[in-house]
């Protein structure tokens, strides 16, 4: 099995050692840059009035501008390996079970959702926290997505991608550490919406008329050196240059700031592009992502840098000799604007889908991130059978690996297992690791268990419910509502129930009547689940119903101490440790 703690401490001190190195250079660039101008410096005094200052000086200029190029390239490389760094580090500490620190989505959380209140799959402590890598502010929407995606889709094609992405450690934490560096002000979501629904302002004319234009003023300027027409007719041809630009003038201003936005965005996300258009998948799922990057054969890194060069072109209005002459002579704004247009017009509605397929890739880099870490899990068969979900040693993923007890499990299609046991027993720890075992087999990843059989389905949860203020909403109410919204939901269709001791908010034979019926109706139609309970006397549907079978958490107490083995047994639960508890804990004598 791989060795996780010495890769990632590899990883981290071969890319230590590299930054180590890279600030030698670093400071070597500065020495030499400083040395460059003060030498430059001293030979244009003492060499004033020779002719080799008009040599040198350009020389000194050209060398002086390269080491400052080189300088920030080099900077650009340190800050990228330290980010590198942060992301071994901080593996490291997930390795120990210190991640509470970190991001942990409960932006994300729908209190109505089908299961993601019930099982931790946002907030601290949460599977998002723990799990979660993404880089990029949309591709944490995207993950997040996933994990609320509670209808079983492409499962097969979710865990190749997975598997292929899990083999290359090494070029996941390469786009990560670049998408670190993309922190644009304006977000992708404004930049596409803006390029899908933005509307020209300049004529279709302006291609054609302002090339003809420049032509006819170069001509103009000749035949005035020339003395063949007379000053004043270039200054008039000059104003009527600028009248031109002028009544465009609001909207190219507009235009402008607009642009500039946009640009600092896709530059960022430039260097993401041209890296997975670098990568070879072979898997369906991934290179369905990659085609997004690919408009009609041609790659998306290449059409970005022709809107580079448009855009640069544009901004050089801001230039004093294009504000002064290119205005007037050659409709210069007008001009690269409608170019600037021209290719929006174009490529405008790709830009989401090239944004959406770097959200994609970031998200599912953080799902090929945990199966890389977590070798002992097993990626689910996926069968269609009388089984709906099997397996051996399973477990919850987020309890420490020391203390997590592994138990078989096995439920066929339409069975429902009634859960006993005593207080702290590992009921609900269990019906959560099950649950989760679901929500982690549609996402396509790897399960705490091994030899799982899994046929896909829908998962409805209602474990914890609470009264509302504000809504006048009672706890008992709340509950009621979420058990009526289950029912209402696998009359959609089938789905795999998960209940933790239900109708708490009534007395002790009120709950077990309701609770008794209620359990009935969803073994009537068919649907497959698990319940908690506490409520001994619901074992008797087992009796009643051959659907229904009966399984326990034990507690034993020797000699005064209380014990749990955290065993998932048949039968039902004989010990219960309330009293003992309350006596225990001098709560009662």
């Amino acid at each position: 099995m791989l060795d996780l703690q010495g890769f990632y401490t590899s990883q981290r001190d071969k890319n230590a050692q590299e930054l180590e190195q890279v600030k030698r250079k670093l400071a070597l660039l500065a020495t030499l840059r400083f040395s460059v101008f003060a030498a430059s410096a001293l030979g244009v005094y003492f060499l004033w009035g020779t002719t080799a200052v008009y040599v040198l000086f350009p020389l000194a200029i050209a060398l002086f501008l390269y080491l400052v190029l080189r300088f920030f390239k080099v900077k650009r490389h340190k800050q990228y390996l330290g980010r590198l760094i942060e992301i071994n580090t901080t593996e490291l500490e997930i390795l120990a079970r210190r991640y509470h620190h970190l991001p942990d989505g409960k932006e994300f959380l729908q209190p109505d959702h089908p299961y993601a209140q019930d099982l931790d799959v946002f907030g601290r402590g949460s599977f998002y926290q723990y799990a979660n890598r993404t880089t990029l502010v949309q591709g944490r929407r995207v993950f997040s997505s996933l994990l609320l995606d509670g209808y079983p889709k492409d499962i097969a094609k979710k865990q190749e991608a997975i598997q292929e992405l899990a083999r290359l450690p090494e070029w996941r934490q390469r786009f990560s550490a670049l998408a670190g560096e993309t922190k644009p002000r304006v977000s992708p979501d404004l930049v596409s919406n803006w390029m899908k629904n933005h509307k020209s302002f300049t004529p279709n004319w302006v291609g054609v008329v302002t090339p003809i234009f420049a032509l006819l003023s170069i001509l103009l300027i000749f035949l005035t050196v020339s003395g063949l027409v007379p000053e004043s007719l270039v200054v008039l041809w000059f104003f009527f240059g600028i009248g031109i630009v002028g009544r465009f003038s609001k909207s190219i201003l507009k235009f402008a700031v607009q642009v500039s936005e946009a640009q600092e965005t896709i530059q960022q996300h430039q260097r993401l592009i041209s890296e997975l258009e670098g990568q070879n998948f072979k898997s369906e799922l991934l290179q369905d992502l990659q085609k997004k990057l690919d408009i009609k054969g041609e790659k998306t890194s290449k059409i970005l840098k022709n809107f580079s060069r448009r855009l640069d072109n544009f901004e050089q209005q801001n230039n004093l000799l294009v504000l002064f002459f290119g205005q007037g002579f050659l409709l210069w704004s007008l001009y690269f604007a409608h170019s600037v247009e021209v290719w929006i017009e174009i490529y405008g509605e790709e830009v989401e889908e090239w944004f959406s397929a770097i959200a994609q890739f970031d998200a599912y880099i953080t799902l090929g991130t945990y199966a890389f870490n977590h070798p002992d899990h097993t990626y689910p068969n996926l069968v269609q059978s009388d089984v709906v979900l099997s397996g051996k040693e399973v477990g919850h993923p987020l309890v420490y690996p020391k203390k997590n007890i592994l138990n078989d499990f096995e439920i066929g299609k339409g069975r429902f297992c009634i859960v006993t046991g005593a207080n702290m027993a590992g009921k609900s720890t269990f019906l959560r690791a099950i649950g989760l075992q679901i929500v982690m087999a549609n996402m396509g990843l790897p399960v705490k268990g091994k030899e799982v059989n899994y046929a896909p389905v829908r998962l409805l949860t209602s474990m914890r419910s609470s009264d509302s203020l504000a809504d006048e909403t009672s706890y008992f109410y709340a509950e009621l509502k979420r058990l009526k919204y289950i029912v209402e939901e696998l009359e959609k269709g089938d789905g795999f129930v998960i209940l933790d001791e239900i109708l708490k908010g009534t007395n002790s034979v009120d709950k077990a009547e309701g609770s008794k019926k209620f359990i009935e109706r969803l073994v009537k139609n068919g649907s497959t689940g698990m319940v908690a309970t506490h409520d001994l006397s619901l074992c008797v549907l087992a009796d009643e119903l051959p659907e229904v079978e009966n399984h326990y958490f034990d507690a034993q107490i020797i000699n005064g101490e209380l014990f749990f083995d955290y065993k998932f047994k048949e039968g039902v639960c004989q010990n219960m440790n309330a009293s003992f508890l309350l006596k225990n804990m001098g709560i009662v004598d």
